[in-house]
C-alpha cells in the first residue's frame, strides 16, 4: 500500500499568491478605520432619493450624486449583451437561418 505524497513544484505558486493576496487583504479591510455613521433626517424618502439621484435631480434634502451617464452606460451594455445574446439564439436548419422564437428570417 503506498501513501499519499505532496507534489511541491511550480504549480503551487497560483495557489501561494492567493494565499498571500487574501492575507494582505484580510490585514487591509481588518485595518481600516471608518468614521462615524451619518444617518438620514427624519421623514425623507431614502428610495425616492435614490430615483432623484439616477435622473440626477435633486428635490430631496439628501445630498447626492447624478448617476444618469453610469444609468445610460448601464442601458447601453444590457442593450448589447441582448443582442449578443439573440445573435447567438440563431441556428440554422436545412440550410434556412429560424430565430430562437422559431419563426424563419426573410
Amino acid at each position: 500500500m503506498s501513501r499519499p505524497r505532496l507534489d511541491l513544484g511550480r504549480h503551487m505558486l497560483p495557489g501561494l499568491a492567493a494565499v498571500a493576496l487574501f492575507c494582505v487583504m484580510a490585514w487591509v479591510f481588518l485595518g481600516a478605520s471608518f468614521g462615524d455613521a451619518a444617518g438620514f433626517p427624519d421623514g425623507v424618502s431614502v428610495v425616492g432619493t435614490i430615483g432623484y439621484a439616477l435622473i440626477d435631480a435633486n428635490p430631496t434634502e439628501i445630498p447626492t450624486e447624478g448617476f444618469m451617464a453610469a444609468l445610460i452606460i448601464l442601458a447601453l451594455v444590457l442593450d448589447a449583451a441582448l443582442d449578443g445574446a439573440i445573435h447567438l439564439a440563431r441556428r440554422e436548419e436545412d440550410g434556412e437561418t429560424v430565430t430562437a422564437l422559431g419563426g424563419e428570417e426573410e
